[in-house]
């Protein structure tokens, strides 16, 4: 069985993956495909789409030339990267290949409004949404629409909860924003330190500098918490089935590990929810990746509520398997492995998505 990666050449995730295959995949660059240079693949192989990671000169030909910290550019990011999807899938459909995860199904994680109404239409427990708005002066008047004091403004396509703002009012006029967005004076730009914002001036020229790509706004969950730290979960599911789970804390909003979040004790958490919530969380995660059928691997973040008897999912990831160093949960089909050696064996084991 033979592997190609669609990626970036030296990423942590294409090299990760090419390290659990039998023999080393090659590997069609992303600046190729996004300059619309011709490439091959090889009849019958099995196709992996992979990130375009942190690649510069990928990030420029996605959404223009700039700093590729700044805030901004995700509409056009989004065009370039799903046109760029339709081109793979039409070349994996002309020569044979199978893929491990769909072209269309990857578009849709990517735009976070159509995904949330994806999972809510399937039953799946989502944050309530609001409607969409334009601007800071919308945002705020459906929060009082809805009576809500805190809410997540995401922006509509992004990850690794770039541009993601933990936005909450209090009377009096008090507010408060925690983001990683630094706002400096060539604008805003993601950094890998989250800080807060608590004067509307300033909040209000945050929401505004997002809006022109879109965005998402999400009612805030407030969430379980171990020792003073907040919490959630990143459950990684193959082939339909929740085979990693790695438990996330932080002392803020953000818990993603690159802005300072930390592994929490997974067998802390089992045991808080116990056997059958423990259960339940797998299996709403698993009903999430159902609503991708033809991906071979999602990430699931799992939102887990104030008293562990409620979930939610906060985000479903197309690339959301790397976690170095983290093996498959006792019981399962991944036991031992880690995420890319079980989605080698399990598409060996199974005819693939197509």
């Amino acid at each position: 069985m033979t592997f190609t990666v669609i990626g970036t050449p030296g990423d942590r995730r294409v090299a990760s993956f090419a390290a659990a295959c039998d023999a080393e995949p090659p590997v069609i660059a992303w600046s190729d495909v996004l300059r619309g240079a011709r490439f091959a693949i090889e009849p019958g192989t099995r196709l992996r789409v992979d990130s375009p990671g942190e690649d510069p000169e990928a990030d420029a030909l996605l959404r223009g030339p700039g700093d590729p910290s700044r805030v901004g550019g995700g509409a056009r990011w989004y065009a370039t990267f799903t046109a760029a999807l339709e081109r793979i899938g039409a070349a994996a459909e002309a020569a044979g290949a199978r893929l491990l995860n769909d072209p269309h199904e990857i578009a849709v994680m990517f735009d976070k409004r159509r995904c949330h109404a994806l999972l809510s239409s399937a039953g799946v427990p989502v944050p309530v949404a609001l409607p969409q708005v334009g601007g800071y002066g919308e945002l705020r008047a459906r929060m009082a629409d809805g009576r809500l004091r805190r809410v997540f403004v995401k922006p509509a396509h992004g990850s690794s909860a770039a541009g993601v703002v933990a936005l909450q009012t209090a009377p009096g006029g008090r507010i408060k924003a925690v983001t990683s967005v630094a706002v400096t004076p060539r604008g805003p730009h993601n950094s890998l330190r989250v800080r807060s914002y608590e004067s509307e001036r300033e909040v209000a020229a945050l929401i505004d500098a997002l809006a022109p790509d879109g965005l998402h706004v999400e009612a805030w969950v407030p969430k379980a918490s171990m020792r003073g730290r907040t919490l959630d979960l990143r459950v990684v599911v193959i082939a339909g089935e929740a085979t990693h789970a790695v438990v996330r804390t932080s002392r803020h909003a953000m818990t993603n590990l690159h802005l300072g979040g930390t592994r929490g004790d997974l067998g802390a958490v089992r045991d808080a929810l116990g056997e059958s919530g423990w259960r339940r969380a797998l299996e709403v995660c698993e009903q999430a990746a159902g609503c991708f059928p033809r991906s071979l691997m999602v990430g699931v973040d799992l939102l887990v509520g104030v008293g562990w008897r409620r979930f939610a999912i906060g985000e479903v990831n197309a690339f959301g398997d790397l976690l170095p160093g983290l093996t498959g949960l006792p019981g399962t089909s991944a036991e031992g492995l880690d995420t890319y050696t079980a989605q080698v064996k399990a598409a060996s084991l199974r005819n693939v998505p197509v």
